[in-house]
């Protein structure tokens, strides 16, 4: 048996109920998330994979392309994983040739990260896949729409995060 796509077009989306904050239209939400990011990362996943490689390494070699000498600690808040989990997955970067740490000028403690040549264009390739979905999701359905999404993802962001965040934006204008 087939099920319908629900989400085959704009036009067959069914729209928020006016009691949108009912249990049913929650889990409503949460599963399009779920499914949504599923079906977005599963782009990359493969590449990944032939190089013994998963989504935390993805997730890190992304900050690191945003924000090149990014310090080890300010990846540790934007990944909010342990210390333990993000060294296993530096290690691997590293092995790989695809990440590179120095010393911090001011504070020579400090380890900034950056991408060599091969990370950046390991990151630019998983980001196009990432771009090409995301891009005609977004087309199918309209700034309004895209807008709406952006403030309901932000609105899952706790406050104390929100400048975090406000700060990736500011690196790229």
């Amino acid at each position: 048996m087939t099920v319908p796509s629900p989400l085959a077009s704009k036009s067959e989306t069914a729209a928020a109920s006016p009691l949108f904050l009912r249990e049913d239209e929650v889990r409503r939400g949460v599963e399009l998330l779920y499914f949504g990011y599923t079906r977005l990362t599963r782009s990359i996943d493969e590449g990944l994979a032939e190089k013994g490689l998963g989504r935390a390494h993805h997730r890190a070699l992304y900050f690191i392309a945003r924000q090149p000498d990014l310090t080890i600690s300010d990846l540790l808040r934007f990944l909010a994983v342990t210390k333990q989990s993000l060294g296993r997955v530096l290690s691997d970067l590293t092995e790989q040739g695809l990440i590179e740490t120095r010393r911090g000028e001011r504070d020579r403690r400090q380890k900034l990260l950056r991408l060599t040549e091969a990370g950046a264009e390991l990151e630019a390739e998983l980001f196009s896949a990432l771009r090409d979905k995301l891009s005609a999701a977004y087309s199918a359905a309209g700034q309004e729409s895209v807008t709406g999404f952006w403030r309901v993802l932000q609105g899952l962001i706790p406050e104390a995060d929100r400048l975090m965040v406000a700060s990736l934006q500011r690196n790229t204008r």
